[in-house]
């Protein structure tokens, strides 16, 4: 069957200079459940999809584009589509005579985009093989052979995206808190590794897969993880720590200064009440400011919901963090310990609030956006 008005608006031919959009809204699922005598397909012969091209991918949409016989081009009514992950590539392909569910779309001239947050998420690996298809007068089809099989991967949230996640972010981020330190948790092998390894210095590393699945950080891009949140009561860092009993302090003013830029990296949870946003502190000009700001939304440091660094009128700096959402800072440069103090903290090491690779939980409505997860 065909989604009702699937043909409205398509151009009589390509000549016409117009590419259609394709939404998946428009890719009408065929639902055949009979045997072989009555399952729909005639027989006639149509063109192989071939060469087939994937273009303009995005985090939840793609182009497609292949080359046919011209010659049959009249006779090509519709496209069928198997697009699968990439895991589930080896999986039967469709046929009319045991597969009941396929997508079907009206065949538009090509390129024709293939959009839909609710089919595509962000960073996946996918497989795409085509049929070309002509419909009966009696509503039967007659089908081509499959297309080779193309692989793609969708790209990471846009600015746009991060945007909307900022934006989500920002109605939950609370009032400001003054802070006046960035502080890092390792155990002691860590900062003995840095003294004795590392010339003194904490050096960046490639940031884990925790967080949003289309996080243009995640695998990307370099660098240290510091906390800023204090506790309401006392002002100070907590004295627990998911992530070792030592604990690195450093002055505000040290890795916040006039000459760093700020970026929104992320907003996610783990499937708990607490939120998290990823932010980026960048010294201006260095390699992880200009890989940010190709990819990520600037914040204003004087005025945003989450971490400011704000000049009061007699010269002094006050720093403040967002109370209401645990803030995840990426420092992009080495830094050295000679900067700071490090030394074993009060508390208790709590394993179960550690981040470390953890996965966004897709249901909360409070930090996801439409757009895959």
């Amino acid at each position: 069957m065909e989604a009702p008005g699937l043909g409205r608006g398509v151009p009589a031919s390509p000549r016409e200079g117009l590419v259609k959009n394709v939404s998946l809204e428009s890719l009408q699922l065929c639902e055949r459940d009979g045997k072989a005598e009555d399952s729909g397909v005639v027989e006639m012969e149509l063109p192989v999809p071939v060469n087939i091209r994937i273009s303009n991918i995005t985090c939840d949409s793609f182009k497609i584009c292949w080359d046919t016989d011209p010659r049959t081009k009249e006779k090509i009514t519709h496209y069928f589509i198997d697009l699968n992950k990439k895991e589930n590539k080896n999986s039967n392909k469709f046929k009319h005579k045991d597969v009941p569910t396929k997508l079907v779309a009206k065949a538009v001239p090509l390129p024709m985009t293939v959009r839909g947050h609710w089919f595509l998420s962000p960073r996946t690996e996918y497989t795409v093989a085509v049929q070309t298809a002509s419909k009966q007068s009696d509503g039967d089809y007659a089908i081509s052979e499959w297309s080779d099989i193309v692989e793609f991967c969708t790209a990471d949230y846009s600015t746009v995206h991060l945007t909307q996640l900022l934006q989500k972010a920002e109605v939950i981020a609370g009032r400001m808190l003054p802070f006046t330190v960035f502080y890092r948790n390792q155990n002691q092998e860590y900062f003995d590794h840095c003294r004795d390894s590392q010339g003194g210095r904490m050096l960046p590393s490639v940031k884990d897969n925790s967080g949003s699945h289309g996080s243009p950080l995640s695998g990307k891009l370099e660098g240290i993880f510091f906390s800023c949140n204090t506790e309401f009561n006392t002002g100070q860092p907590p004295q627990d720590s998911p992530y070792g009993r030592y604990r690195f302090q450093i002055p505000a003013g040290e890795l916040f200064t006039a000459d760093t830029r700020a970026y929104f990296g992320d907003f996610y949870c783990m499937y708990t009440a607490y939120h998290y946003v990823i932010l980026v502190l960048a010294p201006r000009g260095s390699p992880g400011d200009i890989y940010c700001s190709e990819r990520l939304p600037e914040l204003d440091v004087t005025g945003n919901r989450f971490l400011t660094r704000v000049c009061g009128p007699d010269g002094r700096v006050e720093f403040r963090h967002a109370q209401d959402v645990i803030l995840e800072i990426i420092y992009t440069d080495p830094v050295e310990l000679a900067r700071g103090s490090v030394a074993q903290i009060s508390g208790h090491q709590l394993m179960s609030l550690s981040t470390v690779n953890a996965k966004k939980d897709p249901s909360c409505k409070v930090c996801n956006i439409s757009v895959g997860r």
